[in-house]
Formats: structure tokens, C-alpha cells, sequence
């Protein structure tokens, strides 16, 4: 197996765990992430979901060694059979999890490489924390191969389409340093600690009320393709149902707690 999962209280640290390839993924750990990130959502004791690429790298991509295998043998390509229904928020994507719809948060600890397919599954996630030393490019533009795992699509939406074309079209390697003041990483932290930091992040994010994170999380989602006055609308509908929670929560600020920005 390719993929280690780790609960942790209500965390869960999912590991990619391919050192040969430097975390490459081909067909079957693709199976195996889509699977762990599945169960991941439909566990309700799990909030808050950790991937992380063990032995130095985050994920080196598609695992060009198993593509060029596989045509070799006449297999038909490791990506057939993965057209899908957009509407379908459990499809599977070239990379896994990369067409998940999940309504939990995930975290990425970056080490090391988080290029080409790698680099589209950093972006799938919520937020990224990443090592000093780490890095993300469009690497696969060198050898032709498309980004097929949302990277066209999320990259703009995240750091806008000047910065999400310099590195679509050239495939230039970008550092933590850049990547912070892009947007593309929201924390660096020093080398070889990604994934606690990742870990006491997504604790900090399991200790909020669950159901009024997710209606704002999914709201911040789903507003892209909407006019404003529908997205405001929607805004309101699913604030409107955690009023109690709302409620719950005045009433603790004003007994005391979490006053002057305290957590």
C-alpha cells in the first residue's frame, strides 16, 4: 500500500508514501488516495484532514515511468475511463482525490516537490504549509503533458490569472518565499516540520463549531459562478441556519472567553 492513514483524536493525517518515484502517483495510489479521502469524509468523528508526502517530497506528480509502461504495453493509458459527470461530487480524478468535493477542510504539509499532478493536489487542498526548502511548479509543461487536475482552474482562483500564468506557461519552479507572498502557500515553516504544523493548524480548525465553518467554507466555494446578489443570498441562507450556534457562541464571549483575540 501506497497510502498510510493516522487518526489522531479527530484529525486525520493521510501520507502518500512512494519514495522510489519521490511520491509520483500512478493508477493505483490514485485509487487509494480517492479511497482514504473518502472515508476521511464520511467518518463523522474525523473534522479536519492532513496530506502529507512522507520521505522529503510532497508528490513529484503523475508517475511518468508507469505512463510511458503503460503505453508500451498498449494498455490504453493509465487515464481511461475518467471522464465524469460534473455533477457527481465523489468522482475520481487522474490523481485521486483531485475532483472530490469533500465538505471538510484538508491541510497539506509541503515538503520538498509539490510539482505537476502534485502541485494540482496542494491546490485541491484548503490551505497549504510549507517547508522553507519546499517548492511547487508546472513541471510537466516540459514534457507535454496537460494539467488535468484542477490546476487551470484553481491556480487563477487562488493567486490570480497574471501570477497562475507565469508558471502555467513557463513551468518555472517556485520557492516558499514566493509562493507566501503569491498566496500560494499560507504558512512557511522551517524544514522538516510541514507536518506538525499542518497537524496543530488543523487541530486549531476542529476546535471551532463544525457546522457554521463549513456552511462559510462551502459558501466561499460555491459563490465563483454566481452573481453577487445570488451569492450574497446564498451567504445569508446558510449563515442563517447556525444563528443558534451563533447565538451559543455570544453568549460564552460574554461570560469571558476569547476576549482581546484570545483562542
Amino acid at each position: 500500500m501506497s497510502i498510510r492513514t493516522e487518526s489522531l483524536d479527530d484529525i486525520r493525517v493521510i501520507t502518500l508514501d512512494r519514495p522510489e518515484v519521490r511520491n509520483a502517483v500512478d493508477t493505483a495510489t490514485a485509487r487509494e488516495l480517492h479511497a482514504a479521502f473518502l472515508a476521511f469524509e464520511d467518518d463523522p468523528l474525523a473534522k479536519v484532514a492532513v496530506f502529507h508526502g512522507a520521505n522529503g517530497h510532497f508528490c513529484a506528480g503523475w508517475d511518468l515511468q508507469f505512463g510511458a509502461r503503460a503505453a508500451r504495453a498498449s494498455e490504453g493509458g493509465a487515464l481511461a475511463d475518467l471522464d465524469f459527470d460534473s455533477a457527481d461530487a465523489r468522482a475520481i480524478g487522474p490523481m485521486g482525490p483531485s475532483r472530490l468535493r469533500l465538505s471538510k477542510p484538508v491541510i497539506a504539509a509541503v515538503s520538498g516537490a509539490a510539482v505537476a499532478g502534485g502541485m494540482e493536489l496542494a491546490l485541491w487542498c484548503d490551505l497549504r504549509v510549507m517547508e522553507a526548502d519546499a517548492y511547487f511548479g508546472v513541471y510537466c509543461r516540459r514534457f507535454g503533458v496537460p494539467l488535468i487536475d484542477g490546476g487551470t482552474v484553481r491556480l487563477p482562483r487562488l493567486i490570480g490569472m497574471g501570477h497562475a500564468m507565469d508558471l502555467i506557461l513557463t513551468g518555472r519552479q517556485v520557492k516558499a518565499d514566493e509562493a507566501l507572498r503569491m498566496g500560494l502557500a499560507n504558512r512557511v515553516v522551517p524544514p522538516g516540520q510541514a507536518r506538525e504544523a499542518a497537524i496543530a493548524l488543523a487541530r486549531q480548525l476542529a476546535g471551532f463549531p463544525q457546522a457554521t465553518m463549513r456552511a462559510d467554507r462551502e459558501s466561499a466555494y460555491t459563490q465563483w459562478d454566481m452573481p453577487l446578489g445570488e451569492a450574497l443570498q446564498q451567504e445569508w441562507q446558510r449563515g442563517k441556519a447556525r444563528i443558534p450556534d451563533a447565538l451559543e457562541g455570544a453568549q460564552r464571549f460574554a461570560a469571558g472567553e476569547g476576549r482581546h483575540g484570545r483562542f
